[in-house]
């Protein structure tokens, strides 16, 4: 017996006592998902270890049947681990398939782990489990890369360059600040996935196939074994339910989003218009035609895969908008765009990790463009309130002409302009003020809390490195 007839048979005998024929291939083909959810064959393996100490716990099946079951799921683990276990289409997904494979080894006992259970709520629990898990690796990935920002960001405490808004120059500031905004970024970014693992807390095990179960089962032994916080209070929520996903594509979506625009700064950074960054050779790509070329594929790639996590969470939302309570398979589709979510972006933050411990800054032409663009002018204004009490709207104006001033008369920089052009348009701006439109000074002067001057950000960086420790 080949393996196809192999599979359609122990899969008849899975489910197949109300029906005479076996499925069609077309049917196999798109009601398969072994291709996708067999990445949950450890979570699947778990499940069915805690399932199979309760049963036993409780009388439900013999400690005789229980050993070999764990046994057998003991082999199974290694067979998967040392890649000799074969999957079959035709046992559907990743629980008929080490079911099978069990009982195949062990003979009855295989049979008796079902008790009590349904492939139901056994693909949520597991798919829940994944999800835990994925949301614990993908919290130290950041903190990891957190980690990195703030160390570049110490290195450059005082490196200063200009800040934009509307990609126009707006106000100096010093690069150990722009980075740090990013460390805030994912601080929030981890809290709304730690949120989304503590909100995935429920063990679904023992919700069965909607109803419950009439055997006399441990939930909380199989919750508490599993590492989940309790089971959930209602069978058909249980199995019905993916809002855990949902929250975990949220939350994941806004964290690739925020590693998506630092990606898109690297990419405008490393570029010979902006000449800030460069990329290290290990994480630039050449030109087939053009030999001078150093691209940011890698920051590139962060961006388009920000797009298809984002449409992946925006899809989930989508399949599950129209469903009755409780299972349906549209739920199989579910894990396909969870799965990818997570492995692109585990892909991007290893990327984003790479770039960030190897780029190199170029502070002089970073000092250089911060002076572009009259990036001092909020400072002259300032000056003419503080000193003189004009009301800011006041001040604004004057110092809009006298940036227009500077430029007819081709003075690049406030600072490079003297006293008397700043006196034709206001005879009170004195020299005094003068001393204040350097950049230096303007980030200097930046000292309240959250601002840019360079012994802020020292103490954000100490702070912050307190409270992680």
């Amino acid at each position: 017996m080949d393996n196809k007839d192999k599979g359609s048979e122990t899969q008849q005998k899975m489910w197949g006592g109300r029906f005479e024929a076996l499925p069609s291939e077309a049917l196999q083909a798109i009601n398969a998902s072994i291709s996708v959810d067999q990445k949950m064959w450890r979570e699947d393996i778990d499940c069915s270890v805690a399932h199979a100490n309760m049963l036993a716990a409780q009388g439900i099946i013999s400690e005789t049947d229980k050993v070999a079951i764990i046994g057998g799921l003991e082999k199974i683990t290694s067979q998967i681990e040392n890649g000799e276990f074969e999957f079959s289409i035709e046992l559907e997904d990743i629980h008929l398939n080490i079911e099978a494979r069990l009982t195949e080894m062990i003979g009855e006992a295989g049979k008796r782990l079902h008790t009590g259970r349904s492939r139901n709520d056994q693909v949520a629990n597991d798919f829940k489990l994944w999800t835990r898990r994925a949301l614990q690796s993908t919290i130290t990935q950041i903190e990891s890369l957190q980690n990195i920002l703030v160390n570049r960001s110490e290195q450059h405490f005082d490196w200063i360059m200009p800040g934009f808004t509307h990609l126009q120059t707006a106000q100096p500031v010093t690069l150990g600040h722009h980075l740090l905004a990013y460390v805030e970024m994912l601080e929030r970014d981890n809290f709304r996935l730690n949120n989304a693992f503590h909100n995935a807390g429920e063990c679904v095990l023992g919700s069965a196939a909607l109803a419950g179960t009439p055997f006399p089962i441990d939930r909380e032994t199989v919750a508490q074994e599993l590492g989940f916080d309790c089971p959930n209070a209602n069978s058909m929520d249980g199995v019905a339910s993916r809002d855990f996903a949902l929250e975990a594509l949220g939350a994941l979506s806004i964290a690739i989003v925020n590693l998506s625009r630092l990606a898109d700064e690297i990419v405008l950074w490393s570029s010979p218009q902006f000449g800030f960054a460069r990329l290290s050779d290990d994480w630039s790509t050449g030109s087939s035609i053009m030999p001078q070329k150093r691209n940011p594929d890698a920051a590139e790639l962060i961006r388009a895969k920000a797009a298809k996590i984002c449409a992946n969470s925006n899809a989930l939302l989508m399949i599950l908008k129209g469903l009755p309570l409780t299972y349906s398979k549209d739920l199989q589709e579910d894990k396909v765009l969870v799965f990818g979510a997570f492995e692109d972006f585990w892909l991007s933050i290893t990327a984003m990790r790479g770039m960030m411990e190897t780029i190199t800054f170029n502070r002089e032409n970073m000092l250089k463009a911060a002076k572009l663009g009259y990036s001092t002018a909020t400072d002259l204004a300032d000056w003419l309130v503080r000193e003189l009490g004009l009301p800011f709207r006041e001040a604004h104006h004057i110092v809009g002409a006298v940036v227009k001033h500077a430029e007819q008369n081709n003075y690049p920089e406030l600072a490079l302009m003297p006293l008397s052009e700043f006196q034709k348009i206001d005879a009170r701006i004195s020299e005094a003020a003068l001393s204040l439109l350097n950049v230096e000074a303007s980030v200097s002067s930046r000292t309240s809390l959250g601002g840019t001057a360079p012994n802020n950000v020292k103490m954000q960086i100490e702070k912050w490195k307190d409270e992680h420790e």
